[in-house]
Order: structure tokens, then sequence, then C-alpha cells
């Protein structure tokens, strides 16, 4: 009820009544000052009164008309920018709405007018934007993809494929040579077990990298241990293991992280030839420590720099500097490779300050 009082109509009739209201108290100022003035003999006190009441009543209904009347526009134009409003908050900018006055209420439409031809046109440029963006995400997929492919069937060729193509050929040898020099076919054979395991451990770290490169909801502690245990089942190398759980993390980090995990356990398996490798995973103040080390071939850092092998190093460290994080690698031929990452917890910093 109240609220319905507050309305432009009752607003208009409200200040029709203020109106009457002053026109009466200077119409008694009026009359009283001719009685003070000039008493004349025909303004007595029952006339004053008679006249002040017929007045009121008269004025009263009068303001009511008057209010009604000139309140009923001003409501329709009024309505008609409440429904223009509606319709853009509801997304049909391509809504119109004309008055014939020339005043403010009729610049208040144009602006409407105009306002709603901007956010139209911002609506097709976003649509826009977003038909380009799906179409590059597509095509870096696709030439990620393609590029993906290529590394691999470039490693199946410099690695598995000669490997494969060697033993083919020292089998062939042997199988000539069994019968009149034994011992010697007896060490080639030697030699095709160990470039056979060789391929094969080639084979298993190219197949870790088509591993799918999400952890599917899983936690990097999760999805890092569910790794090394199919490894573990697969290989003839000791892991040590020392994963916490670490809470804190984006899940851009923690498949940033697991990429980087998964980078450097494909080249232990392909280059370091180790038998133990050591992973660790812990939470260090406000930063999220992962290390990673083995007892392999090592090899020299200076003269990595310039070769193709480099190139899993290279990647690790750029994911690693994409989510903030400090990555250091140390090797020496002979006495393996450690890999270590610092990596500071964004999330719970912002919330802390929060």
């Amino acid at each position: 009820m109240l609220k319905k009082l507050n309305s432009i109509r009752y607003m208009f009739i409200r200040s029709h009544l203020y109106g009457l209201v002053l026109n009466i108290f200077v119409l008694l100022s009026i009359l009283l000052s001719i009685y003070v003035w000039f008493a004349p003999s025909w303004l007595h006190a029952g006339g004053v009164l008679f006249f002040i009441v017929l007045y009121t009543v008269v004025g009263f209904f009068m303001s009511l008309y008057a209010g009604f009347r000139s309140s009923g526009d001003m409501k329709q134009r009024l309505d008609y920018i409440t429904t223009m409003i509606t319709q853009l908050a509801r997304g049909k900018f391509s809504s119109k709405i004309y008055f014939q006055e020339d005043d403010e209420i009729a610049g208040i439409g144009d602006e409407l007018n105009t306002l709603g031809e901007k956010l139209q046109h911002q609506k097709e440029s976003l649509l826009k934007l977003a038909d380009e963006k799906g179409e590059l995400a597509r095509s870096a997929h696709k030439a990620a993809t393609i590029e993906e492919r290529q590394r691999l069937a470039r490693d199946l060729h410099d690695a598995v494929s000669q490997q494969l193509f060697a033993l083919t050929m020292m089998a062939q040898a042997t199988e000539k040579i069994y019968d009149r020099h034994p011992e010697q076919a007896k060490e080639q054979l030697g030699e095709i077990t160990q470039m056979a395991l060789q391929a094969q451990t080639e084979m298993r770290a190219l197949l870790l990298h088509l591993r799918p490169v999400h952890l599917s909801g899983e936690p990097l502690t999760e999805g890092l241990s569910s790794l090394i245990e199919e490894l573990k089942q697969k290989c003839q190398i000791h892991f040590d293991l020392k994963i916490e759980e670490v809470e804190g993390l984006t899940e851009t980090m923690e498949e940033q992280l697991f990429r980087i995990m998964q980078e450097a356990l494909s080249n232990i398996l392909r280059h370091a030839n180790a038998s133990e490798v050591k992973v660790e995973v812990s939470e260090a103040g406000e930063e999220v420590y992962l290390h990673v080390s083995d007892n392999g071939n090592g090899f020299d850092t200076e003269e990595k720099k310039g070769s193709k092998t480099s190139y899993g190093l290279k990647t690790m460290k750029e994911r690693c500097e994409e989510i903030g994080g400090t990555y250091s690698l140390r090797s020496r031929k002979g006495e393996g490779t450690h890999i270590d990452l610092r990596v500071p917890i964004q999330v719970r910093m912002k919330e802390e300050e929060a």
C-alpha cells in the first residue's frame, strides 16, 4: 500500500493538494487583512467559513482530477522506459522507444536507444571473438597434435626403429655363426638381450608421453603416485618416494607440475640408465617443493644446452616459469641428475590476505 502511494500518479495528486492548502492559507490571509483594515459589513465569520469550506471541497476534487490527468501521460512514458530497460536486461538490444515530445524524458529514450545499439554491436563482436577463439583453440590443438606425432615418430625412428633394425641384423648374424662359433654366438645373444631391454625401456618412455596429460580431477600427489606405481610394475627401477599432501594449488598449476614430472621420468627411462630414482613432493611454507633425482649416467649441462636432446629440459623449465616457479638442474657425468622445483602457492596467499 505504501509503495502504491509513492507512485508517480499519487505524487502528482499530493503536489496539487499541497497547492490547494497553500491557496487556502493565502485566501485566509487576504480576508483577514481586509477585515482588519476596512471592516466591511458583508465580511463576517459565517461567510468566511462558508467560502473556505466550499473552496476546500471544490479544490480537493479538482486537485484529484488534475493530478490524475496530468500524471497519466508521464506515467505512460515512464512505463515505456521501464519496458525498454527490461528488454535490454533480457538481451533484446534491437528494441526501440520513441516519443513525440521534445523534453528530458524523450532525451532519456534516445539515450536508451543508443545504448541498445552499442550493446547489440558489442554482442555481435563478442560472438565473433568467441568463434575466432574457438577456431584458434582448434587450430592450436591440431598443431600441437601434429607436432607431438612428429616428435614421437622422430623418436621412434631415431631410437626404437634403429635398435630393432640392429637386433634383426645381429640375430641373423648369430644364426649363421651359431654352429661354427657357439661362444661368439652366446656373446652376441647377450648383446641382443641388452639391446632388446634398451628398446623396451625406450618404448615405455615413449608410451609415457602418450598418457593423458590431465589429472582427471585427481590431486597432484595422487596422480604422481599412480604414475610411479605403474612404472614400478614395468621397469626394473627402485623408486624412493616421499610424497606429501599439498593444498592450495590451482588446477593449472597441478597439471603443469604433473607434465614436468612426466617429462623428467621419461628422460630417466630413456637416457639415464638408472637403477634408483628419488621423488619428493612436499610443502615448505608458502611453496610447494618437488625433487627428482637418479643415480644414472648423468651428463654435462654445458654440452646439453646446444643439443636437440635438451628440448625436454627446456620445456620443463618453461612450464615451471609459467606458473611462477623456479627450476634448478644439476648433473655430472657418472653422478646422476637432480632436478628441483619450487612453486609459490599463490591461491592460499591471496586467501590469507583477504
